[in-house]
């Protein structure tokens, strides 16, 4: 029996070719030229009928394993690239803590998330800062502020004040992931599209980012709590 191929959305540009995107919710994005008939858009997905059933499959397959945390003994949780288990302890003070295990006191077990994202915010607004100022005196590119997000979608913005915002989640990639978000929204400050200029910057900074940006494509689905 033949599966069925659900648009789910449609993006026309200016653009000359049509182009197919499977997105990590397994949604498939189609990006079309403005004029371009429907049936030219319908023979395209359906040449690509294997690819994106493949990718749809993968896609569904990693949210499966991206479950929500459980916060229970021996559970892993990731922080700067590297997993490390839960311990749930007896009278901890305080609640939570970390020396390459985390203990989480069985009295707070109830508010357990707000107490890890509370501490991965504290975590974040450190390290990422400490890398987003060393990276910004190398490449001489001045920000305003920055600021640690709840964001969900986005690893990092900027606006046009200068100002850069990164997902606290971003704390949970290894340190060159974390480079490769800091240096693409520092570039963003001089550079607002992705442009060959914008990519030839952020690789006069970081010249091996296409490994770091195909990590964060292929893993960052884990980085969940």
């Amino acid at each position: 029996m033949s599966i069925d191929i659900h648009i789910d959305r449609i993006l026309r540009s200016k653009r000359r070719t049509v182009s197919i995107e499977v997105t990590r919710e397994a949604h498939l994005i189609v990006r079309a030229p403005l004029r371009a008939p429907s049936e030219e858009i319908e023979e395209f997905v359906e040449k690509k009928r294997l690819w994106i059933i493949q990718k749809q499959r993968e896609a569904e397959a990693r949210l499966e394993r991206a479950t929500p945390k459980s916060f229970i003994d021996d559970e892993n949780f990731y922080f700067l690239g590297n997993t490390y288990p839960l311990k749930i302890v007896d009278n901890g003070e305080p609640a939570l803590t970390f020396d390459t295990v985390f203990r989480l006191s069985r009295e707070y077990l109830k508010y357990a998330r707000e107490l890890f994202i509370t501490w991965y915010k504290e975590q974040a607004y450190k390290k990422i800062g400490e890398r987003l100022h060393h990276f910004s005196s190398l490449s001489d590119i001045d920000f305003n502020k920055f600021r640690i997000t709840n964001a969900q979608r986005r690893w990092g913005s900027c606006n046009i004040k200068s100002n850069i915002f990164f997902s606290w989640r971003l704390i949970m990639a290894p340190i060159p992931v974390v480079d490769y978000v800091v240096v693409h929204e520092l570039v963003h400050i001089e550079e607002k599209s992705h442009s060959h200029k914008f990519w030839n910057g952020v690789a006069e900074i970081l010249p091996d980012y296409r490994l770091h940006r195909q990590w964060l494509k292929e893993n960052g689905y884990l980085l969940v709590l």
